[in-house]
């Protein structure tokens, strides 16, 4: 069984479960994605982000 911890979007709580036992908000891990020299998706990743801070300025 593996198991992962998860961190509430809402209060910032740890839980083991999709959803917040304090708040009922949606979970997702903490941790970043690890790290690859041979990265397939950055560019589009990189792009992505770019578009979301332009809308967001606008």
């Amino acid at each position: 069984m593996d198991v992962n911890l998860s961190r509430c979007m809402s209060c910032s709580a740890y839980s083991l479960r999709n959803e917040c036992p304090k708040c009922g908000g949606r979970t997702m891990t903490p941790h970043p994605p690890r790290f690859s020299p041979e990265d397939r998706y950055g560019k589009y990743r990189r792009r992505l982000k770019k578009m979301v801070e332009e809308e967001a300025t606008e």
